[in-house]
């Protein structure tokens, strides 16, 4: 049975240290991307290396670090990218498309639920989406960047409710030591939750060219687990590596979830919306939350932070200032913080409020 997977690949795997396209590896992944696409999935490509690609083409002597350097650098290297991919994808008769996203498209549910209809039909046609964060309009603030396209990808993977995430770098996956360090490094197989502990697991950036590291790959895993998508990061690197981690056997780690896929309304709610403050609760309404499926009551309250009215989203964090999830809230600031830890009764006396729940548990994600 066809399936919808998303193949996200960085700058080091695409580009050369001192810059520019290494057209061999653009061949080769075209090969790959189209021997799974012979098989009748829908692939979705998520690439890094505009700005890898293009800044020696302007005259930089080294990758540029500020952002209208970079900005340019990424105008003449999508170009490049692109017209290399399409190159490579039409030995095997497949015609690429070109989208180009920012954070501020997938905050503006409009916006991305055009761009969703774009590669649904796309993907209607047959036609492979090559996808990239629009680096000339993108800032380089980090709340805004995608961090080496590894969490675009996991965005693109939930909104399009694909069954595959593969995240392609240059190691064969998650260890419990740098493995280039220490050769008595155990590779951990397969991931069903994303701990703590696993998140210690991850380096940093381990090329000058990209700009990723394993930590920003298993964030990215988070996403699409929580999205309730598959997904592995490992090397593919030979003929058929890529149909091989399609199928479960690569040369990586999978991370593995038995969550169902959200709604484009709980997506944004919980990937792409920007909280505009943020309500302490005690433990019994963590209980509530995370386990109970219910709504957040004021009773539960204990503090609040930022100034935000009725219909904004807002984080919800436990006592020791653990992120538990989000929602939209039906009060505005000051109006909770006059009826924190009160019972229902006395919050109508003092507040007039359209719902009596701080968050109603339709209108909530939880990101635990």
């Amino acid at each position: 049975m066809s399936e919808r997977i998303v193949v996200k690949i960085g700058s080091s795997s695409l580009t050369s240290e001192e810059g520019g396209l290494i057209r061999e590896r653009i061949r080769y992944f075209a090969a790959e991307l189209a021997s799974v696409h012979r098989n009748g999935d829908g692939v979705m490509l998520v690439t890094s290396g505009a700005v890898a690609a293009g800044f020696r083409q302007i005259g930089y002597a080294a990758r540029p670090k500020l952002v209208h350097e970079k900005q340019a650098a990424a105008a003449v290297g999508q170009a490049l990218l692109m017209q290399a991919y399409q190159e490579a994808f039409s030995q095997y008769g497949i015609v690429a498309a070109q989208i180009l996203l920012t954070r501020a498209d997938f905050s503006n549910r409009r916006r991305i639920q055009n761009a969703l209809m774009t590669i649904e039909e796309l993907l209607k046609q047959r036609i492979i989406p090559i996808i990239n964060e629009n680096d000339t309009v993108a800032t380089d603030e980090l709340v805004l960047k995608f961090g080496d396209n590894d969490n675009l990808s996991a965005l693109v993977a939930a909104m399009t409710k694909a069954a595959k995430l593969i995240i392609i770098t240059d190691m064969d996956g998650l260890y419990t030591e740098d493995p280039r360090k220490n050769p008595q490094a155990v590779k951990i197989e397969r991931v069903d939750q994303i701990s703590e502990d696993i998140m210690k697991l991850a380096g940093g950036a381990g090329s000058s060219v990209g700009t990723g590291g394993m930590r920003s790959k298993i964030e990215a895993a988070r996403i699409a687990m929580r999205g309730g998508v598959h997904a592995f990061i490992g090397k593919v690197q030979q003929e058929g590596d890529l149909t091989l981690a399609a199928k479960g056997n690569g040369r990586g780690t999978y991370f593995d979830t038995k969550l169902h896929t959200l709604s484009m309304k709980k997506q944004w709610l919980g990937f792409h919306s920007i909280p505009q403050g943020r309500i302490g609760v005690d433990d019994g309404a963590v209980s509530a939350l995370l386990e109970g499926g219910k709504s957040l009551l004021p009773a539960g309250v204990t503090d609040i932070q930022g100034e935000f009215l009725p219909g904004d989203v807002v984080e919800v964090t436990s006592r020791l200032g653990d992120t538990l999830g989000r929602g939209v809230v039906n009060y505005a600031a000051w109006q909770i913080q006059a009826v924190a830890g009160l019972t229902t009764e006395e919050v109508r006396r003092r507040v007039d409020v359209s719902r009596i729940e701080v968050i109603h548990r339709d209108e909530w994600i939880t990101l635990k």
